[in-house]
């Protein structure tokens, strides 16, 4: 899949395996790119250019944010991922419309939040 917005097939089914239980109405068009302001922390298989990486001061490696929050990897003219073929896993599982992406959209459009941290959960 090289396009991120050809999520569907021809017949209307999820071309991407976490599609799971895609809302359709949900586009990134009337989004406000709310999963590139999510924090990204990269798993040892991923393989995004270095220049995109930072550390955090508890060791991880994650995808590095502008100052205006969003991940630096975002092409800001076209809107979408710059590194789309490359990018991580954690943004692979990530589908437009799914069940995790709708509950982020709510909490951003509920609370207002511009940076979403990193929590961690062990």
């Amino acid at each position: 899949m090289s396009n991120p917005n050809e999520i569907f097939d021809a017949n209307g089914d999820p071309t991407d395996p976490y599609a799971e239980g895609i809302d359709p109405s949900v586009s990134c068009s009337s989004c406000e790119a709310v999963c590139c302001r999510l924090t990204v922390v990269l798993m040892p298989d991923d393989r995004v250019p270095p220049h995109l990486v930072e550390r955090t001061p508890q060791g991880y490696e994650q995808m590095a944010r502008g100052e205006d929050g969003w991940c630096v990897a975002i092409d800001e003219k076209h809107m979408n991922c710059g590194i789309y073929e490359q990018r991580p896993s954690a943004c692979r599982r990530f589908a437009m419309g799914g069940p995790y992406c709708r509950a982020e959209r709510e909490d951003y459009y509920e609370h207002g939040t511009k940076d979403i941290p990193f929590t961690l959960r062990c």
